[in-house]
């Protein structure tokens, strides 16, 4: 029998069907004379859309649903296009809450987005990711969550907040918004993993196994695997794979022969889907199976270039068909979710609708979300309303301040060879390098003519107190310290400097403020956001306050402290991803990411 919400959308449905059947019901809304963008047959064609409640009526003809209440809007000349879909993000990234994400995404005509609450995970386990899942409950478009089946990813090489396995899985499926299991990370390094920690395996299985059960998604994370590497990897999220972290055609092209769905990341730091594009533009693949996503975009980026319309701009600038790049962040994505309601505009089809006035641009005019215009020329014309995070998400740093002892890196001689972290720009891999660097008085000491300079992992929990030191180039700092909440994917604190005593003001800041980022330079804090829900994002801050406030901090980071790499913050915190190669920094240590191993800081 039908439950309450079967028995609704039966009603829903036969007031569809009586509208398009007789001549006493019309619709509430007509977009006459649009050119309709089909991304089931890949064409373009002029029709009206007929929309009735939150559903698409007809698309065709609308001429007979027009009644003396009907809105009849002339788009002809505009595109109308199914709403678009970004298929794998973290709010925790942008630092913005659901809601503000929402408010700064929504104008671009992003509709639906589906995250990845990874990183509360990390730090606050399963009630932190339950409240994001609530918070979603409240704004107007779709907003549905895969979740981590493992935290940490690599147990043995990092600590975080929370430690979630197979056994909080079936309470986090449950939740209406939770549709899935999100990137296994914990099994990217798939050689290394199976050989040092193979229960990790036996336990994501029993995770991915009963998700499979109940018709969820699993999201696969598989950076840099071929051959039975990548067989593995594919087997352990059930058959039905995603990556998100492709970065060459070569890898691109193995993936789609292998069936794995490749979510071409472009966001604010990692842009890879220039080059995972050539396997359609230069091998000629069927593009079915690739999707564009963002990953992570702070809020400037989407503040003043948009979302996934500037993603597919970018798309169609590498030649790609624009009708075809609008297929990867609707129907590809919407068929790989299950997402049956959306995608398509189509009847009975949720009318979650992007007008676009100009197609090679992706200019997006307005925008629908269930039948209700929401955005118009690039400014959201709803309100949205605000949700408040209880206080068991915030509060999350749990260590006492530090010493500069704590972070010196020592060594007998008067000089040693250390190891240093190449920050790639606008990749979460990194290089590798040995340098040799001075000893003074027993301490290793950076050297800024090379750019090298220290790094720092503090754990935040108060589980441990370990702290991993290092070696990193690319930041470009010549003065000064930064340091943050923000550190993929445990959260502890990463510190970034030139000296000792700066960084440790700088870590001690983020400490005080519970989570947040801070600048300082000669003994002085230059400028710091709080970050209270879970150290990484604010309530406090509208979507274009926190744009505002990261563009400063980056700016004091290059005017003041002589910065060269763009978004330091983002860079930095992506040092600390221990499933990424080549090497990262976590509070255990420095780690080899292709080796599963931690590396003391000077070679001995």
């Amino acid at each position: 029998m039908l439950g309450v919400q079967g028995i609704k959308q039966a009603m829903e449905y036969r007031n569809l069907i009586d509208v398009l059947m007789s001549d006493k019901h019309f619709a509430d809304i007509v977009l006459y004379n649009g050119n309709v963008i089909n991304v089931l047959t890949r064409e373009v064609y002029t029709a009206d859309i007929a929309i009735k409640g939150k559903y698409i009526l007809l698309v065709g003809d609308s001429a007979s649903l027009i009644g003396p209440d009907t809105l009849v809007v002339d788009v002809k000349g505009k595109y109308l296009s199914p709403g678009f879909i970004d298929s794998h993000m973290h709010f925790e990234s942008s630092m913005l809450t659901v809601t503000e994400f929402s408010r700064l995404s929504i104008p671009s005509g992003t509709t639906t987005l589906v995250a990845d609450p990874h990183e509360i995970g990390n730090a606050l386990g399963p009630v932190g990711m339950k409240a994001m899942a609530d918070e979603a409950s409240v704004v107007p478009n779709h907003v549905r969550f895969v979740v981590p089946a493992l935290v940490p990813d690599s147990p043995s090489l990092e600590t975080a907040g929370h430690d979630v396995s197979s056994k909080d899985i079936p309470d986090l499926l449950s939740h209406p918004n939770i549709i899935g299991i999100g990137e296994l990370q914990g099994f990217s390094n798939a050689k290394h993993v199976y050989r040092n920690t193979p229960e990790v395996i036996t336990d994501l299985l029993a995770s991915t196994i009963y998700a499979k059960s109940l018709g969820k998604v699993v999201d696969g994370n598989a950076p840099e695997l071929f051959g039975p590497e990548l067989a593995a990897h594919i087997i352990s999220t059930g058959g039905k794979c995603s990556c998100h972290e492709t970065t060459t055609k070569e890898e691109c092209v193995e993936k789609l022969r292998q069936g794995v769905y490749v979510f071409m990341r472009e966001g604010s730091t990692q842009k890879n889907m220039a080059e995972c594009i050539r396997a359609v533009t230069e091998e000629g693949f069927d593009s079915r199976r690739c999707i564009l996503a963002t990953d992570d975009m702070v809020a400037e980026d989407l503040e003043k270039l948009g979302h996934m319309n500037e993603i597919v701009r970018r798309t169609i600038a590498q030649g790609v068909d624009p009708v075809e790049a609008i297929q990867m962040v609707t129907i590809n994505p919407a068929t790989y979710f299950g997402l049956e309601d959306r995608g398509v505009l189509a009847p009975a089809k949720m009318a979650d609708i992007a007008i676009i006035s100009d197609l090679k641009e992706m200019t997006v005019e307005a925008v629908f979300i269930e039948g209700q215009l929401v955005a118009s020329q690039g400014k959201l014309i709803i309100d949205l309303p605000k949700y408040t995070y209880p206080d068991v998400v915030k509060h999350s740093v749990k260590r006492g301040p530090i010493t500069e002892s704590d972070l010196e890196i020592r060594a007998e001689g008067n000089q040693v060879t250390g190891r240093c972290i190449i920050a790639i720009p606008d990749q979460n891999l990194t290089e590798t390098l040995e340098v040799e660097l001075k000893v003074n008085r027993g301490i290793v000491e950076p050297d800024l003519k090379q750019d090298v300079i220290y790094m720092a992992c503090v754990e935040r929990y108060g589980r441990n107190g370990s702290i991993g030191k290092c070696f990193v180039q690319g930041f470009g700092l010549k003065q000064g310290a930064i340091a943050e909440s923000v550190a993929h994917d445990t959260h502890n604190i990463m510190v970034a400097g030139t000296n000792l005593k700066d960084m440790v003001i700088a870590v001690n800041r983020v400490i005080e403020m519970g989570g947040g980022i801070s600048v300082v330079n000669n003994g002085r804090v230059l400028e710091e956001l709080r970050l209270p829900v879970g150290g990484l994002i604010t309530d406090e801050l509208t979507g274009s306050e926190v744009s505002a406030k990261v563009a400063n901090l980056d700016k004091v980071v290059k005017e003041q402290l002589g910065g060269t790499i763009h978004a330091p913050f983002m860079h930095l915190s992506f040092l600390a991803l221990s499933t990424s190669p080549k090497w990262k920094l976590t509070d255990q240590g420095l780690i080899d990411v292709n080796n599963f191993e931690i590396l003391e800081p000077i070679v001995k």
